[in-house]
């Protein structure tokens, strides 16, 4: 029986109405599995051996991390450095910052069970998509490494920087990770909907949290 994921959505995605899960799975013939899409400001995890976590990056990182004795792991998936709660504002919103969506995640894991120099962790994105002085996505991917190595944590994986999007499809009860480079034109797209997301999730309301799966 898997462990399964319990975390709530922050923000519908655009297409969907108010309190529409932000989870979406969709069967693909081509891998024979559950593929389990994180949009920006979410994390997943899972030890479910049909599910694959998908996610597209431009100048945001996703970790993916795993407790390599029993196949439980996850992926998430922010879009700044770190930041501050407001007073009384709710964690979960915070996750749109590595700090809260790295430390959400590493603990998600180690309740599976593993120490945590016993993580097997993989960092991807943190592409300067647009150039220009603002480098997001190299803040967001120096943040990724420093933030591992303050917590005695390294990865066994690092695709990062560059200015290139991607995609990334994540097997946490494998380890396995494949990486796909993003077109031109996909990694605008890209680009709004992080800008997209960046702003919805900065003025949404408060949400309680679900669970997602029994």
């Amino acid at each position: 029986m898997p462990l399964s994921c319990r975390y709530a959505p922050l923000a519908p995605k655009p297409d969907h109405g108010a309190g529409a899960v932000r989870f979406h799975r969709q069967f693909d013939h081509r891998y024979g599995a559950q593929m389990v899409r994180v949009l920006p400001g979410d994390f997943y995890v899972t030890d479910a051996p049909d599910e694959m976590i998908v996610t597209v990056l431009g100048s945001c990182v996703a970790a993916c991390v795993r407790n390599p004795w029993n196949g439980f792991g996850g992926l998430n998936h922010f879009l700044l450095p770190a930041g501050l709660l407001d007073e009384g504002e709710d964690d979960d919103r915070g996750l749109r910052y590595g700090d809260f969506a790295m430390e959400a995640l590493i603990n998600a894991v180690l309740k599976s069970g593993c120490q945590r120099q016993e993580l097997e962790i993989k960092l991807f994105g943190g592409a300067d998509v647009l150039g220009g002085i603002s480098q997001v996505g190299s803040k967001n991917a120096e943040f990724a490494i420093e933030y591992l190595r303050n917590e005695g944590l390294e990865p066994v994986v690092s695709d990062l920087g560059g200015r290139s999007g991607r995609r990334i499809h994540y097997c946490p009860t494998t380890g396995k990770v494949q990486r796909l480079l993003l077109q031109r034109r996909i990694e605008l797209e890209v680009v709004r909907d992080e800008a997209f997301y960046a702003s919805r999730i900065a003025n949404a309301p408060i949400e309680g949290t679900i669970e997602l799966f029994e």
